[in-house]
């Protein structure tokens, strides 16, 4: 009979770290929780309801994209079939019915292997999100006219791209295990249910998030291979590797990046292979196409362009564009080596995402959904996120609007050059700064609200809390530096918001 232990020799109860709530550090979260009754008192009882955070927040960002949906009625009623300019003053545009004729799906031709007739030869987006597309196709019904088929493709389409959309509130809620209410940041981003439907993004989006969740778990292989597929849906994802680089650099992880770098390559590879051996013109369409495309909607080099009697020529611009995000990348590596502590990873990958959107030579609408699940955990902050949001939205506007003004002939019905290129502007400066106050956070740790909260870096897996390796010892403060035990700190920001005691 084994004996009972005593109070002396039973361990105390590890606490689990509790759910950083956001009324009590988030002014704007605090005064918009009144919609719906306040502040959750403090004596509530937490932890056995069905309504979870990320519950809530999945079933919030659902909500909110069939709102978008709802948004897109007047083009799905006709507007993407009849008139001009109709689809541009109702701002409903989007890719996916166009394109279901357009690149031979309706016709029942297999993405890269049969050539399409007109301009576009072959289909010019990735691999993965040639396959999508193909699935989609598979789905939609083939009878009726062809309006009807196109109705039907959109809206299959929508169908797939909710799943992703709910994989990245998940996802976003899960990566910061104590900030999972930070999800609903993405989920009630009004240019994220906007945009959500206007081309496949989401695909690559989803990928992107589950990868990152998977790094936040020291799973660094899983990221690897959900990063790679990402990157064989969409190119901006290979970025993510720098940032990942500089910080493995100072932390020391090697053997955890190199991993996630065999495995983003194994699962890029496995996809794009058996295309390339066998439709190799079809499958590197969509290279050629981003190499040989103009300068286009939604960049500073389109207001250089139409504002200049010498527009910059395509290679300028490639060769330009490059050189900058290279010049991108290593600031942030200099940044990541002279902050006083090391960066978090979805800062780093915040801004260089950021930096391959602000020099590129189109921003489409739509990209900023490869921003925004970044943004919510890069800077989960309700003043500077709306901020941001604001900027985008009236670049969603202002886009449509031009677009309108320029197909409605002697009419111009809409925005005019000038005006679009106010609207370029905003969506520029908006993004400049949500990451300069993302560098800020990086050089003054203080100001950072998940390091506020007592966290070092949730999302960086291996690299929460690691020691460093290497770093520019003569600009390091001892202040801010990480113990080998770390421990939660309290990283001497203001007193949080306090409502009667009660907190969400």
């Amino acid at each position: 009979m084994c004996p009972m232990p005593s109070a002396e020799t039973t361990p105390a109860r590890v606490r689990e770290p509790e759910t950083v709530r956001p009324t009590r550090e988030d002014e704007i979260a605090a005064a918009g929780s009144e919609l719906i009754g306040g502040p959750l008192g403090r004596r509530a009882l937490t932890g056995t309801s069905w309504w979870t955070p990320v519950r809530v927040v999945v079933l919030v960002a659902i909500g909110m994209f069939a709102l978008g949906l709802v948004q897109k009625a007047p083009c799905y009623d006709g507007a993407w079939f009849f008139g001009a300019s109709s689809q541009y003053t109702h701002a409903c545009y989007s890719d996916i019915p166009h394109l279901y004729q357009g690149r031979g799906f309706a016709d029942g031709l297999v993405p890269y292997f049969d050539k399409l007739p007109g301009d576009m030869d072959y289909l010019e987006y990735p691999v993965l999100t040639g396959v999508f597309m193909e699935v989609a196709s598979w789905l939609t019904p083939g009878s009726g006219g062809i309006q009807r088929q196109e109705q039907w493709y959109w809206f299959v389409n929508a169908g797939m791209l909710m799943v992703c959309a709910a994989v990245i509130a998940v996802c976003v809620s899960r990566t910061h295990r104590r900030r999972p209410w930070d999800g609903l940041l993405l989920a009630l981003a009004p240019a994220f249910a906007l945009t959500a439907t206007i081309n496949w993004d989401l695909l690559a989006v989803a990928l992107t998030a589950a990868a990152m969740l998977m790094w936040s778990r020291g799973r660094a292989v899983a990221f690897g291979v959900l990063l790679g597929l990402a990157t064989a849906a969409k190119l901006y994802p290979l970025v993510l590797l720098g940032p990942l680089l500089v910080l493995c650099w100072r932390a020391g992880k090697w053997r955890e990046f190199f991993l996630a770098v065999g495995g983003a390559a194994g699962a890029w590879l496995v996809v794009n292979v058996p295309v390339m051996l066998f439709a190799f013109e079809g499958w590197s369409k969509f290279y050629t196409f981003s190499h040989d495309r103009g300068i286009d909607f939604g960049s500073f080099w389109l207001i250089w362009s139409q504002n200049s009697s010498n527009p910059p020529s395509i290679d300028f611009v490639n060769t330009t564009a490059s050189a900058l995000v290279v010049l991108s990348f290593l600031g942030i590596a200099a940044l990541t080596f002279t902050a006083p502590r090391r960066p978090r990873f979805a800062q780093l990958a915040f801004l260089m995402v950021a930096a391959f959107i602000l020099t590129n030579k189109v921003y489409s609408p739509q990209y900023v959904l490869w921003l925004v699940p970044l943004a919510v955990l890069a800077r989960p902050k309700w003043r500077d996120f709306l901020i941001w949001q604001a900027c985008e939205v009236a670049y969603f506007l202002g886009i449509w609007f031009y677009l309108a003004y320029t197909t409605s002939g002697d009419a111009h019905k809409g925005l005019p050059t000038e005006g679009y290129h106010w609207a370029i502007a905003l969506h520029l400066l908006g993004t400049l700064y949500l990451c300069a106050v993302v560098v800020r956070d990086i050089l003054r740790p203080e100001r950072d609200v998940v390091r506020r909260a007592g966290d070092d870096d949730p999302s960086g897996g291996v690299l929460d809390g690691a020691a460093d390796h290497f770093v520019l010892r003569g600009l390091r403060h001892p202040e801010h530096e990480v113990p080998e035990e770390p421990s939660r700190t309290d990283w001497g920001g203001p007193e949080p918001l306090h409502h009667e005691g009660r907190s969400l």
